[in-house]
């Protein structure tokens, strides 16, 4: 009976087992079944940003940790990604429209010298998908695309990627630019890619090395609670 999976009717399935559902299609990068079940919960009275927390990071969060632990690869996780952008794509007007809170705002790019970016990309997804708004500025970036993304955004998060061994020193230059400007307090700052590693964040500065998606995610979400906890008390 391998076809039974194929019979579910989403639009029957009650809100529960539809989230639960979406889940399970996010887990297997099921696009179209995604989109359609975002329609679902919206016709449904759901808000937008319900739909968001309880199905899609709720769903990525899953991916996320199986990412983590060798279960899941590259090639699902950006299956998993591509799916969620597809709800996203529907959902994020309307979170813009209602207001609804976010977690974070992120600006990430590739230094530069450097045109590598799957391993950015899949941050980039992963971060959307826990509810973080990201400005993605691609690959090879100088100082100064790095400095008007964060003076026209304002984001939390810096993201720095390199996969080059020649260009992980860039990640210095950008840091040493924002203290001689007296502007690296603003952000937290958070580097990866394959040649780096905790000593080398740490030594240039860095608030974070993470070393894959999953636990840039992590990560993300640890500083922006203790960044908005030191302002509420502060």
């Amino acid at each position: 009976m391998a076809d039974e999976e194929d019979d579910i009717i989403l639009s029957e399935l009650p809100d529960d087992e539809l989230t639960l559902q979406m889940h399970d299609d996010l887990y297997d990068g099921l696009k179209e079944e995604i989109e359609e079940a975002v329609g679902i919960l919206l016709e449904r009275g759901w808000t937008p940003y319900d739909i968001l927390t309880k199905a899609l990071v709720a769903g990525m969060t899953v991916v996320g940790n199986d990412f983590r632990d060798g279960i899941l690869f590259v090639p699902e996780v950006l299956l998993a990604a591509n799916a969620m952008k597809g709800g996203m794509a529907i959902l994020k007007p309307l979170l813009v429209e209602t207001g609804a809170p976010r977690m974070g705002k992120m600006v990430i790019g590739t230094v530069k010298g450097d045109i590598h970016d799957i391993g950015k990309n899949l941050v980039s997804m992963m971060m959307e998908g826990a509810g973080f708004e990201v400005l993605d500025l691609g690959i090879n970036n100088s100082v100064d695309a790095y400095l008007e993304a964060l003076e026209s955004e304002q984001p939390d998060i810096l993201g720095m990627s390199a996969l080059l061994t020649t260009t992980m020193p860039y990640m210095k230059v950008v840091i040493d630019t924002l203290i001689e400007q007296g502007k690296r307090d603003d952000y937290i700052v958070l580097v990866g890619g394959a040649p780096l590693n905790e000593e080398f964040g740490k030594a240039i500065g860095a608030d974070a090395y993470c070393r894959d998606a999953a636990v840039a995610v992590e990560t993300a979400k640890e500083f922006v609670a203790r960044k908005h906890n030191q302002m509420a008390t502060g």
